[in-house]
C-alpha cells in the first residue's frame, strides 16, 4: 500500500434540512509521501471535507482513503484514534490551545493517552519545543505569546508524537506577514528535514508558493495538480 496519501473514487453528501450537498464528487487523488501540498480552491470546493476524511475525522460515503499505508475507512473506534494520535497531526487557522497551560503542558495533550511516563512525556514536549524554536518559552501560558509563537505550540503539538502526516488548515489565516513566514519556514523545515508528508489548504497564493505542489480542487473535483513556482 502507498505511505503517502490516496483517495480513490470518493465521495461525500451532506445533507441540510431537506437538501443534500455534494461537497466531494468520485475524487481520485495520490499525493506521494514525504511532499508539501498546499490545497487550494474556492469556498464549497471541499478542502476542509477532503482534509477532515484524510484525518480520520469523517468517513466517505463511498470509495477509498488510505493514508499513511491504512485504508482510514476500514478503522473504527480505538484503533482509528490510536492510528489517527500516530500518525497524523492537525493545525488549525485558530491555535487551539488550553489558556490555562503553559506552552509545554499544551504540546504534551496528545501524549497523556500513552504509555510514556510523565517524564518522558516532558522530554517529549520539551524536544518538539526546541524544534520549533521555543525552548526558552515552555513555562509561558497562550496569552503570554505572540500569534506566531501561539501557531508555533500548536505544530509543536501536532508533531510530538512523531507523525507522518500533518494536515493544516490554513495555519496562516490570523498571522501577519512576518508571523506567518515564520511558520512558513518552520512547514518547509519540518518536510524536508523531518520528511514529514504535509498538506495545506489555504487560500494565500504566498503561502501556496511554500508548497512543492499546488491540488486544485473545484466543485468536489480534482482539477489539477501542478509544480509550485518557488517564492519570489
Amino acid at each position: 500500500m502507498t505511505e503517502g496519501i490516496q483517495l480513490e473514487g470518493v465521495t461525500k453528501t451532506y445533507r441540510r434540512g431537506g437538501e443534500e450537498l455534494r461537497v466531494l464528487d468520485g475524487l481520485d487523488l495520490h499525493m506521494d509521501e514525504g511532499h508539501f501540498y498546499a490545497l487550494m480552491g474556492p469556498s464549497g470546493s471541499g478542502k476542509t471535507t477532503l482534509l477532515n476524511l484524510v484525518g480520520g475525522l469523517d468517513r466517505p460515503d463511498t470509495g477509498r482513503v488510505v493514508v499513511a499505508g491504512e485504508d482510514v475507512g476500514q478503522l473504527t473506534g480505538d484503533a482509528l484514534s490510536e492510528w489517527r494520535a500516530r500518525s497524523v497531526g492537525f493545525v488549525f487557522q485558530g491555535f487551539n490551545l488550553v489558556p490555562v497551560l503553559s506552552a509545554l503542558e499544551n504540546v504534551r495533550l496528545p501524549l497523556t493517552l500513552t504509555p510514556l511516563t510523565r517524564k518522558q512525556q516532558d522530554e517529549h514536549a520539551r524536544f518538539a519545543l526546541e524544534v520549533v524554536g521555543l525552548a526558552d518559552r515552555t513555562g509561558h501560558r497562550p496569552q503570554q505569546l505572540s500569534g506566531g509563537q501561539e501557531q508555533r505550540v500548536a505544530i509543536a503539538r501536532a508533531i510530538v508524537t512523531d507523525p507522518r502526516v500533518l494536515l493544516c488548515d490554513e495555519p496562516t489565516g490570523d498571522l501577519d506577514r512576518a508571523s506567518a513566514d515564520g511558520v512558513l519556514d518552520l512547514l518547509q523545515r519540518l518536510n524536508q528535514e523531518m520528511n514529514k508528508t504535509i498538506l495545506m489548504v489555504t487560500h494565500d497564493p504566498a503561502a501556496a508558493a511554500r508548497a512543492q505542489r499546488l491540488v486544485h480542487l473545484d466543485k468536489g473535483r480534482l482539477g489539477s495538480i501542478e509544480e509550485a513556482a518557488p517564492a519570489g
